[in-house]
């Protein structure tokens, strides 16, 4: 952009100064070295596979120098100075979220050594390391919280402008900002493998991909030159001038047609990350634009995944305390959700667990495990009663749950939970339909029972119970109305959400397993957000989309014009150049939340 003001003004001088026929030469030589750079990285697009619109600019240029209309081919270059000039500032702006992400990123952290602490780069943290974070500083990797208590600034994490309490064992996620009061903490993560270093990663690589709306971009530039070589060539051979052919090349040069749509998806991706949305690439927005079928877990995704322990039913002559005390033990070799509950239970009632031995976990039906010499089994009743005889089903209260225990082959009894359904749920879900959602299904490996009650609490029809993680794979890949969004959690939700068209893992984590599955990430357990993400997804192929046909309906009417002769050469260079910022203002309106039942507030 400065060597072309600086040339510019040098013509400017030389005809200022009466030297017109040396400022004609001037302004021809610079707008033809111009065209040379153009062609030349035009060549190199098409060495790549892609083809571009810079012939037109190319074409546009020379045919003006031509036929003598020198100062058009001047305007026609400080316009595309001007446009790429624009493009860098569409590109930053849209890219602010991660600019803000790359800028807050920890450089060192104070690591405890001896009696006291010495500054090191975050990269030589390692897990285990105890680290002091001053009031203001940003966390530097994954911690456990060592001090009584702390609070922490998480909105650039998960969107949620309100500080969070955190005490003594609670996890506490890098890139959010400590309080007033300075903390200790221990790593559970080595810098790369961090909450923060995470999002960051996702959010550039979004960046930098290229949704498929974007290469059908490139894709309209081909009908759109043919359409500008004919129409100029229409206006030449029926006014004999070829200065009509400059005038039609000159508004066919839009940038829209290179930068809008990139623009616009941008924009999406990092509206997305400021609400704690992570788009692995930007496809996925495309995909969530158009989804028509939204798959749902039950526990931990419609309901909260933290149920509470309402009782212990042992069979006669089973002591409760000690069938928790063998339950919990056990459980401690699941990775099932209830798990953490019952082990949580025993905990709050100070029940010391034993270790146990020959662990075997049946994923969404079970454990067994020897703990201390005695064959303990956990799950549902139908594993259980593999294993144990005797078992027999209690008559269940609105929102229980039931998890059945065999102790060296007989019934021992029951523990009753209760995992409501989030309040979030039924709102969620009647967003999606006004959104155009057309099935809302869930998956769930519980009873059918429970499941049924949980999917009319929530206003759903269609259910799938007792399914296997396999089960749940098949059933997303049956489905008819795509594409299909499965939003899920935990481990057990990996294999179904790679298998979906967009899986969206909510309140991950780290490197979890449904994390690295899924395409989208929601860092906040927050299930409304499954429904913005379909929103955002939306508004950003709306917006694409606008902008590509601004560009290319303004463009045509420009060259219709230009054609019969109603726009010169330097007007129309001039018009043109409006219609590159119509387009671009447009695509920048993907950053903004934009109307309707998708909008957040």
């Amino acid at each position: 952009m400065g060597g072309t003001l600086l040339a510019l003004a040098a013509v400017a001088l030389l005809l200022g100064s009466g030297q017109e026929l040396a400022g004609r030469w001037a302004a021809s030589a610079f707008a033809l070295a111009v065209a040379v750079r153009l062609g030349a990285r035009m060549a190199r697009a098409l060495g790549r596979g892609r083809w571009g619109i810079d012939i037109l600019a190319v074409t546009a240029i020379v045919s003006t120098v031509l036929v003598g209309e020198y100062v058009a081919a001047l305007i026609i270059v400080l316009m595309l100075a001007v446009g790429t000039a624009l493009e860098d500032y569409a590109a930053r702006r849209a890219k602010a979220e991660l600019a803000a992400l790359l800028e807050r990123t920890p450089r060192t952290a104070r690591r405890a050594v001896g009696d006291g602490y010495e500054d090191v780069p975050a990269a030589d943290l390692r897990v285990g390391d105890v680290l002091l974070v001053r009031s203001g500083e940003v966390v530097p990797v994954d911690g456990m919280l060592l001090s009584d208590s702390g609070v922490f600034d998480e909105s650039s994490l998960t969107g949620e402008s309100l500080p969070v309490e955190r005490s003594a064992g609670d996890e506490v996620m890098s890139g959010s900002v400590n309080g007033e009061a300075a903390v200790l903490l221990r790593s559970t993560a080595a810098l790369e493998d961090s909450q923060y270093s995470r999002i960051v990663a996702l959010v550039r690589e979004a960046s930098e991909s290229r949704a498929p709306m974007v290469r059908l971009a490139d894709r309209y530039a081909v009908p759109f030159t043919v359409l500008a070589y004919a129409l100029g060539a229409v206006a030449w051979a029926v006014s004999g001038s070829p200065t009509r052919f400059a005038e039609v090349l000159v508004v066919a040069t839009p940038c829209p047609l290179l930068i809008a749509a990139p623009v616009a998806f941008l924009g999406g991706t990092n509206r997305a990350a400021a609400s704690g949305i992570m788009v692995k690439y930007a496809g996925v927005l495309e995909l969530l634009g158009r989804i028509r079928t939204a798959v749902f877990d039950k526990t931990g995704t419609l309901t909260y995944g933290r149920p509470t322990l309402l009782g212990v039913l042992p069979e006669p002559g089973t002591d409760p305390t000690a069938l928790l005390r063998l339950s919990a033990s056990a459980e401690q070799y699941s990775s099932h959700v209830l798990a953490a509950s019952i082990i949580a239970a025993a905990a709050d009632r100070g029940l010391e667990l034993a270790p146990g031995t020959g662990a075997s976990e049946h994923a969404t039906h079970g454990v067994r495990v020897d703990v201390a010499g005695r064959d303990v089994v956990v799950g549902k009743p139908s594993f259980v009663a593999a294993y144990a005889s005797g078992v027999h089903e209690p008559v269940l209260a609105e929102g229980q749950l039931a998890v059945y225990v065999g102790v060296d082959g007989r019934f021992a009894g029951v523990l009753m939970l209760s995992d409501p359904l989030r309040r979030e749920a039924p709102a969620t879900l009647d967003r999606l339909r006004a959104l155009g959602v057309e099935d809302l299904v869930m998956l769930t490996g519980d009873a059918l029972p429970t499941a049924e009650r949980i999917a009319a609490e929530a206003g759903l029809a269609e259910v799938r119970a007792e399914c296997l993680p396999a089960d749940k794979v098949e059933a997303v890949r049956s489905l008819p109305h795509r594409p299909v969004m499965m939003v899920g959690d935990g481990v057990n939700d990996a294999p179904v959400l790679a298998a979906a068209d967009v899986g969206v893992a909510m309140g991950a984590r780290g490197s979890t397993a449904a994390g690295e599955s899924a395409d989208v990430v929601i860092l906040q357990d927050d299930l409304a957000r499954a429904a913005l993400a379909v929103a955002i997804g939306q508004r950003t192929v709306r917006v694409a989309l606008q902008s590509i046909w601004i560009g290319i309906a303004l463009s045509i009417a420009l060259m219709a014009a230009a054609a019969w002769g109603y726009v010169p050469a330097v007007a129309g260079a001039l018009s043109q150049e409006a219609v590159d910022l119509a387009a671009i203002l447009n695509a920048l309106r993907a950053l903004r939340p934009g109307r309707g039942p998708g909008r957040w507030p």
